[in-house]
């Protein structure tokens, strides 16, 4: 058989995250291991029926058989900024300032292509989603990783990065609440970010997936939308996926500064064929009405994470209480890397956790959990870990 080889980007891409956990917990099931799998964030519980019933009501419309708009049909980018408005009273114009997306990794892995160019440089928080210095480097841009840690609340040191840095920089990328650290940024930290971009024209990329999985009604994660100034420098990318337990959906949205915005557009006219019209008219179906149902899913989330707070404290494991998010960002037991507890826990116990390490160097020292489970089975991981 032919032999052929991959282009430079790919044979130069570390292993993917999630796929290297998936060989390992492989293996472990191999032995006949019942593996409960606390790794990947895909909710566990199904897509609400009322968006369920929207959905089968709009694949039956001939219209929506036809290829979709690639910015996404009027109704659900007007969907889309009135959510905002109810949600984060920012204001944004529907025709200009949102685009659709095949949910918001599509996005957030496109956005790249449209203003990065070889050897720009791109500052990306870590320990991050892998996708974002992915993307840059699969555009030719220069990723320089700025550090997240403990010390300073998982928040990028802004005064740290020199002038010739941020005078050379193209864009930034962000992520509140925060994916692997549950880390929330407060209003202080968005209008010196937002400050900081204008002095020296950075483009801010915030991935705000997990705004409405919060605890707390009087600290409630926020938009830079929202901040005054936010939508002169930013683009912002959300989705149904966590909000709604639409992961399998994939359906989003990228909203805020039209330019941004546009030329996001114009990549995707020329890569994909936008988003299926009824699973469009769903997502319009779970804005309008879905605020019950995720404040419902945030009582079990936080049921979750106060069961698996209660017995990582037992097990003498430190970590910070989440107030977003479904993960808990936790210090390895003293001894270990990441990578060796993590697959400690696996091969003993056939319990399935994220080493911090593979978010990014900073997350060394660390693993993350993640709540989507059932309470039955997270008792069970519970129960296996603090006999471990």
């Amino acid at each position: 058989m032919a032999q052929f080889q991959l282009a430079d980007r790919l044979a130069k891409l570390p292993p993917y995250l999630f796929a290297e956990i998936d060989r390992i917990k492989a293996q472990v099931a191999a032995r006949g291991v019942d593996i409960i799998s606390l790794g990947i964030g895909d909710p566990d519980m199904p897509t609400p029926d009322f968006i369920i019933e929207a959905m089968k009501k709009a694949v039956e419309k001939p219209v929506n058989h036809a290829y979709p708009s690639y910015v996404g049909m009027l109704s659900y980018r007007e969907a889309v900024a009135d959510w905002y408005k109810r949600r984060f009273n920012a204001d944004l114009d529907p025709k200009s300032e949102v685009v659709s997306l095949i949910g918001s990794k599509e996005g957030i892995a496109h956005f790249p292509l449209a203003f990065i160019n070889p050897g720009d440089l791109v500052l990306v928080c870590t320990p991050n989603y892998p996708v974002y210095n992915i993307a840059t480097e699969f555009a030719g841009g220069i990723v320089k990783f700025v550090p997240l840690t403990e010390d300073n609340s998982f928040l990028p040191d802004l005064d740290a990065i020199d002038e010739e840095t941020w005078t050379k920089a193209k864009a930034i990328f962000v992520n509140y609440p925060n994916n692997p650290t549950a880390a929330m940024a407060d209003m202080a930290f968005y209008e010196k970010l937002i400050k900081i971009a204008k002095q020296y024209n950075v483009i801010v990329v915030h991935d705000t997936a997990y705004t409405e999985i919060y605890y707390n009604e009087d600290n409630r994660p926020l938009s830079i939308m929202s901040v005054p100034g936010g939508k002169d420098v930013a683009i912002e990318f959300h989705s149904l996926s966590k909000t709604y337990n639409m992961t399998g959906w994939r359906v989003g949205m990228a909203v805020g500064n039209p330019q941004l915005v546009a030329g996001l557009g114009k990549i995707k006219e020329n890569v994909d064929s936008g988003v299926f019209q009824a699973v469009q008219e769903a997502g319009i179906v779970a804005m309008r009405d879905g605020d019950p149902f995720t404040a419902e899913l945030r009582k079990i989330y936080k049921q979750r994470r106060d069961i698996m707070i209660a017995a990582l404290r037992k097990a003498g494991i430190h970590c910070n209480v989440p107030e977003s998010t479904f993960y808990i960002w936790c210090r390895v037991p003293q001894g270990y890397t990441s990578s060796e507890f993590v697959t400690k826990v696996l091969q003993e116990t056939g319990v399935v956790i994220t080493p911090g390490n593979g978010f990014g160097t900073p997350g060394e020292g660390y693993f993350r959990i993640s709540l989507t489970v059932n309470d039955a089975r997270l008792e069970e991981a519970v129960s296996r870990i603090v006999k471990l």
